[in-house]
């Protein structure tokens, strides 16, 4: 089974684990937008990085697994704004492909690896204890997306064999 799992967001990341191993993970894709060359999530591309794949890797079971996210204290209005259409684009990219959508909240997920009010850096450290092989791609700060996405798609997976 192959699972995407998705941190969403402007400088979110997008992970494939397979049969509980990390393929792929790939920086959110953006692009410019306006007069004030705003960052955007780029639809067409993601829907591109997605379908390379599972074209690559073809004739397998997909479950897409994507952070549910809502509205943060203290968050400003237009940010908060852009995040929701975010989700919203992710949402309406994986119904059009027809895959399989299911939302995890970033306590539940959190909790699972023990990182409930911890830095945000911990979750990249979480990352390279479980996948050692792909510490080389986790080495800076920002990586911390990326080891989210890969934390997502790992809950899932782990938690998909409690239940089966």
């Amino acid at each position: 089974m192959l699972i995407i799992g998705i941190d969403p967001g402007i400088s979110g990341s997008i992970c494939f684990l397979k049969d509980g191993k990390i393929l792929d993970v790939v920086e959110m894709p953006t692009m410019t937008e306006g007069k004030k060359n705003k960052r955007q999530v780029n639809g067409s591309q993601i829907y591109n990085e997605i379908l390379n794949r599972l074209n690559k890797w073809n004739n397998i079971e997909v479950r897409v697994v994507i952070e549910q996210v809502s509205a943060m204290p203290g968050q400003g209005v237009t940010s908060m704004f852009n995040f929701g259409q975010s989700f919203g684009i992710l949402k309406g990219i994986c119904s059009a492909m027809q895959l399989p959508v299911y939302f995890v909240r970033p306590a539940k997920w959190k909790k699972y690896f023990g990182l409930i009010n911890s830095e945000k850096d911990a979750s990249r450290t979480r990352a390279i204890e479980i996948f050692p092989y792909f510490s080389s791609q986790l080495s800076k700060k920002k990586d911390s997306n990326k080891a989210d996405a890969m934390l997502i798609a790992n809950y899932y997976y782990e938690t998909l064999k409690l239940v089966e």
